[in-house]
């Protein structure tokens, strides 16, 4: 170890300093060692003043791209349904190539979009202790991703409060309400970001059904998003609003210049209204960015991501050449696992589970060879998630302290320690995030906590990726039910604390497992489900989950599936 400097000129450290320290320590330091300590200390002092009044360095593949700037912002005029934080209206002049070209999209509000303000779903004091949200200084990779692919951003999207609650009237940019029926939840925290896709799925499907427009009632929405998922908040908007959500292999997207919860189970990802816009925005986003650290060797460099799209294509093709592309023969060759322990998670209502099954028997009917699968650690997987990470999230995701391995941390975000006024605004808003506080500080005060059962917790979440590893080598993928019950109402905001809660406990119990393992999961509409007032219906979703790195598998899957008929379509809306 080598010493900067002693710096034993003017001090501003002081004994009492040292033995303020000592007291926060618990330990009492003799005063004959004090003024070598304050020496040493004052020396680190000006150190730290050295760091301090460097200039803010910005990386260079962060950085907007100069054909991109400047950059306007505006609040959106129409947003009756809450999906949008901020628009704007970007495109490159000159991209790589035009994959996405003609296609718009927007970004969960916790992606940092150059020029653009960033909220994280929670008000400013809450974020950054000013009264004004910071201005995003960088392009997050997915959006220098989108840019050069030659799509147009449209803005970015609301999220729910610190992204930490799987329904949508938490956000601080208010209530975000489902395209299907308004007045219900869109799921979160990718709330926004499933809104806005939905609304352009709800204007095609009316139009395809021969139903009115109510495009004034549904205002502008974008042909795909990127959102974010640590338990759930890609996969559970998607399935409460119809679309299609993707939480891809951990590592496989990279997450720089996104807002963490904790790294372990970070991830961006696409949703999209079908199949293939979701396979191509994949192929944009994915492969190594070289600064996150989430990316592991199996990560691809850009030049080896699968082209998603041409290899579905490819697989089709050579399906259709066979005679192979039917009803009664598309799923030849597949290999489907029922995940038995999935249908046993408390909460699980008869419609959806109903609605899964038969789901399952159009994989059999297409000739797909249907096992059931047993995981026994499945049903604990929830359990190992939650002490895995709980501690964790609380210093990243809520106060964004640095990981401890090299990234590029987020700039501008520096949420205040909690106080009374700040506990009152999440009691109000999302109790869901005072709460993660009150969890971590009583887990690392426990006798039988604190980090070891936090290690321990880790062990398991090897056990459990060891044991869907296993499981799919038998199959080409896994099918759960995605959420227990079809979109509900929202609660009101002068509710109790249990009664805020109450709706979204058991929501993530499918999802939140394959966070901490990293294998990806898709969700994809199957069919139709009653609101709980008998108002209208809401979608409902089954999840497709493959082998770490093998999302095409999950591709091949869907689509051999859907050759039956799109899942909304099961229903004309009369």
């Amino acid at each position: 170890m080598s010493v900067v400097s002693l710096n034993t000129g003017q001090s501003t450290v002081t004994i009492e300093t040292i033995h303020g320290i000592g007291s926060k320590l618990n330990v009492t330091i003799p005063e004959t060692d004090a003024e070598d300590y304050r020496i040493l200390l004052n020396g680190l002092d000006a150190t730290r003043k050295q760091i301090a009044d460097l200039p803010e360095y910005i990386d260079p593949r962060l950085a907007p791209d100069a054909g991109t700037i400047p950059r306007t912002w505006w609040k959106a005029e129409h947003n009756a349904l809450g999906g949008w934080s901020h628009r704007c209206d970007v495109t490159h002049p000159s991209p790589t190539h035009e994959r996405l070209k003609g296609r718009t999209l927007a970004f969960k509000d916790n992606v940092s979009v150059a020029g653009l303000p960033i909220t994280g779903g929670t008000f400013p004091e809450l974020l950054n202790g000013k009264p004004e949200y910071p201005i995003s200084k960088i392009d997050a990779v997915v959006v220098s991703r989108v840019l050069q692919s030659g799509g147009t951003v449209y803005g970015t999207a609301t999220c729910e409060h610190f992204s930490m609650s799987p329904i949508s009237f938490t956000s601080a940019n208010g209530t975000v309400h489902n395209p299907w029926l308004k007045g219900y939840t869109t799921g979160g925290s990718s709330s926004g970001s499933a809104c806005l896709v939905a609304i352009n799925q709800v204007k095609a499907w009316r139009k395809r059904h021969g139903l009115s427009s109510i495009d004034d009632e549904l205002g502008e929405g974008v042909d795909m998003a990127v959102g974010g998922d640590q338990g759930g908040s890609i996969r559970l908007p998607a399935a409460f609003t119809g679309i299609y959500g993707l939480k891809p292999t951990h590592g496989l997207v990279a997450y720089s210049g996104i807002l963490s919860l904790h790294p372990m189970i970070d991830h961006a990802g696409p949703m999209a209204s079908s199949l293939t816009d979701l396979t191509t925005l994949l192929g944009v986003l994915a492969g190594y960015d070289g600064l996150d650290p989430r990316m592991t060797p199996e990560t691809p460099l850009r030049s080896n991501v699968p082209d998603y799209t041409k290899d579905l294509s490819t697989w089709i093709a050579a399906k259709q050449a066979s005679g192979e592309w039917t009803t009664t023969a598309a799923g030849k060759g597949l290999r489907i696992g029922v995940l038995k322990e999935a249908f046993a998670m408390p909460g699980l209502t008869e419609v959806v589970r109903a609605t899964v099954y038969d789901a399952i028997e159009r994989f059999r009917s297409a000739g797909a060879a249907v096992t059931e699968v047993s995981i026994p650690l499945h049903s604990a997987g929830p359990s190992i998630w939650t002490i895995a990470t709980r501690c964790g999230i609380g210093t990243y995701g809520l106060q964004n302290q640095p990981q401890a391995l090299l990234n590029y941390p987020m700039p501008d975000i520096s949420p205040p320690p909690l106080s009374d006024a700040s506990l009152a605004t999440l009691t109000k808003h999302n109790p869901a995030v005072s709460n993660m506080l009150i969890n971590g500080e009583f887990l690392a005060s426990h006798p039988q906590g604190g980090p070891a059962l936090t290690a321990k917790a880790m062990t398991h979440v090897s056990q459990l990726r060891a044991a869907y590893d296993e499981a799919l080598k038998d199959v080409d993928v896994l099918v759960t039910p995605l959420t227990p019950r079809v979109a509900m109402k929202h609660p009101e905001l002068d509710m109790s604390v249990r009664e805020k809660m109450t709706p979204a406990i058991g929501l993530s119990l499918n999802t939140c497992p394959f966070n901490c393992t990293g294998h990806p999961g898709l969700s994809m509409p199957i069919g139709w489900g009653d609101a709980e007032d008998g108002e209208g219906k809401l979608p409902i979703a089954m999840q497709l989950v493959g082998r770490r790195f093998g999302e095409a598998g999950i591709f091949n899957a869907a689509a051999a599936w859907e050759v039956g008929g799109l899942g909304l379509d099961s229903w004309n809306g009369k």
